[in-house]
């Protein structure tokens, strides 16, 4: 299977709020929230994200083209060992249809260039 891949448009953050923490601000094209027991983790366009909410910014986004079939194995591995190979470090979030993998958009081009060297498709 050839894997393609895109990327979304724009620089994201990666947010750490309290649990309880409000996010009426995480809105767009692409967001991601994740509640657990300690934390409230938001993904968005780093422009939203207020000046007070604790984040990381200048994140680029690699979407895996799908949907993928939940009977795929090892797809997530094969782009983390990649980019492992590479030093690039990654953040990823999967959905019900594909993933998605985030990258400091200052390592973007090398790893869109170490991707293509194993046959991904932009």
């Amino acid at each position: 299977m050839k894997l393609k891949m895109s990327l979304l448009p724009g620089e994201f953050a990666v947010c750490r709020l309290a649990p309880e923490g409000s996010i009426d601000w995480a809105k767009g094209e692409f967001f991601s929230i994740t509640k657990t027991r300690d934390e409230l983790s938001v993904v968005c366009l780093q422009s939203l994200v207020p000046a007070d909410v604790k984040h990381e910014s200048n994140w680029s986004i690699l979407k895996i083209e799908g949907p993928l079939d939940f009977s795929l194995i090892g797809i997530l591995s094969k782009i983390s060992s990649v980019l492992a190979e590479k030093e690039i470090s990654i953040f990823a979030i999967s959905t019900f249809d594909t993933d998605y993998i985030l990258v400091k958009s200052d390592k973007l081009t090398e790893a869109k260039d170490a991707l293509k060297e194993v046959g991904i498709i932009f």
